[in-house]
């Protein structure tokens, strides 16, 4: 390892040297509780007590292979993103004629439309989940819910009502004054370290899902990474001094396959200088991602990349020296002092989760700790 790989600076504030995106694996006793409520076997308060109880072992768990966050798993959820956006005013979800495409798999025809004004009510139910994690946990609680873009990129203008929205700027004014709203009340709920997960800026690297964002009713593809810095900086405007917000560009995950691929060179000078994250998480796991070298455009500063080398898609476990191999690369272009490690991404994002075993799961974040503590000291 070259001499930068020295480098060591403080680790008291996230996102940490050793960190993780967000979903976990599905435990034995949450598929069947959630299999036995669909059935009406049992009620929502008995599914809500076993949801409880495995999301008190996933929060020890993560406490002892010695994270310095913990996440509930997203462990309440069947989808990443679904289940936040269906407790926003103005939006439903529907069962569509088709799933969302992946590389050889298709998800279940769920998706979003905006029938009325967007607005984050008082009660949303993730600010309760949030609560129930950070009781629980002796480490920082970590929240992670979908970024605002993901409303938009997805389903294209095709799928936000014109009676509504005529236009999309009065679209874009409501939903950045919406996660304005979204910030304060995590940050009001005690939460002080949130992730806005993103496949947009993902997709925006592949010619063929800009390609397909056109089909959707978005023929301005082109200008969509700027529209989304500045709806992203504008809801960012209500983050406290004392709350860490990053993101994760993310190239979609399902079942171990994936959507788009392409390395970061279209939108990371952009992505990387032009919004105001605390930290990025970013996906570096295979060759689709492209090299490392957009990390260059990372500004000198206290904005960190937490790079995911560790593969949550297969259970095969990687070496140390891969690791830090790599790392030593990441550090060729971007301080060290600004980079962390973690996976690439959840390891399920939907509750069908990833192909792997919870111990191999583990055992990923276990390496994910130990490399970190070698590397840039405890």
């Amino acid at each position: 390892m070259s001499d930068t790989m020295s480098d060591t600076m403080s680790d008291t504030t996230a996102p940490y040297r050793a960190d993780e995106v967000g979903s976990l694996l599905r435990t034995a006793p949450l598929k069947e509780a959630r299999a036995r409520r669909a059935k009406g076997e049992i009620t929502p308060a008995q599914l809500k007590a076993v949801e409880d109880e495995e999301i008190r072992k996933i929060l020890r768990k993560q406490e002892e292979i010695g994270l310095k966050l913990a996440t509930d798993g997203e462990f309440r959820r069947t989808w990443w993103q679904f289940d936040f956006f269906e407790g926003l005013g103005g939006v439903e979800i529907y069962d569509a004629e088709r799933g969302i495409q992946f590389k050889g798999i298709e998800t279940a025809p769920r998706a979003l439309r905006v029938t009325g004004k967007l607005d984050f009510p008082a009660d949303h139910p993730m600010l309760e989940h949030f609560r129930f994690l950070a009781a629980n946990t002796l480490v920082t609680p970590k929240m992670t819910i979908p970024a605002p873009a993901n409303l938009h990129f997805r389903n294209g203008r095709k799928s936000i009502s014109r009676q509504v929205y005529p236009d999309l700027a009065s679209f874009f004014d409501d939903l950045a004054m919406v996660y304005g709203k979204v910030i304060r009340a995590f940050y009001d709920a005690g939460c002080r370290y949130l992730q806005l997960d993103d496949t947009s800026w993902g997709y925006l690297c592949s010619a063929q899902e800009r390609a397909l964002a056109k089909t959707r009713g978005d023929d301005n593809v082109d200008e969509l990474p700027a529209v989304y810095a500045e709806l992203t900086n504008r809801a960012l405007k209500s983050k406290p001094s004392d709350m860490v917000v990053t993101t994760h560009v993310c190239r979609g995950n399902f079942r171990s396959h994936w959507i788009s691929e392409g390395g970061y060179e279209p939108v990371a000078e952009l992505l990387l200088g032009g919004v105001n994250y605390d930290g990025y998480f970013m996906e570096w796991d295979t060759e689709r991602a492209g090299g490392l070298e957009p990390l260059r455009f990372l500004p000198k500063g206290s904005k960190r990349v937490v790079v995911g080398l560790i593969t949550s898609k297969t259970g095969a476990l990687e070496t140390k020296d891969y690791i830090k191999r790599r790392l030593d690369v990441a550090a060729k272009h971007a301080p060290l002092g600004q980079l962390c490690l973690s996976p690439q991404c959840g390891f399920a994002s939907t509750e069908e989760g990833n192909i792997l075993t919870e111990d191999e799961q583990w055992a990923k974040l276990g390496l994910v700790v130990d490399v970190a503590r070698e590397v840039w000291g405890p």
